[in-house]
């Protein structure tokens, strides 16, 4: 396997795993079981690379004028969507649980592709 390959999958389990740990931490996000949640990460990431660039090419001066905090909350509305209903299995209790929820996503995510990342042809 190469590594760019390792380095995706590497990022997808890492994402899964930290989506695990914010449904278990008891602040509104629920799953039911594992499936939800790899269908999350399946639809976040399918959201983030064909959709949030559509929406960003047409919504520049917005984000422009918020210093970026735009895009941020667009990853909040799209993890705010994918858990009122649009996964089965996948629920998320309020808009604050969707605020922390997609912080936590980013930070853990980040820090785990970071760790299970392959640098060895460095």
């Amino acid at each position: 396997m190469t590594t760019a390959i390792r380095n995706w999958v590497a990022h997808w389990v890492s994402s899964v795993f930290a989506l695990f740990i914010i449904a278990n931490a008891h602040i509104g996000i629920k799953a039911t079981s594992i499936v939800p949640l790899i269908v999350v990460v399946v639809a976040l990431s399918f959201a983030n690379s064909f959709i949030r660039p559509i929406i960003m090419f047409f919504a520049w001066p917005i984000n422009c004028l918020t210093f970026g905090l735009f895009g941020f909350a667009l990853n909040i509305i799209f993890f705010g969507m994918l858990g009122t209903g649009m996964v089965q299995g996948f629920t998320v209790a309020s808009p604050v649980a969707a605020v922390i929820g997609s912080v936590l996503m980013g930070a853990l995510s980040g820090i785990f592709s970071m760790i299970l990342q392959d640098r060895s042809r460095r």
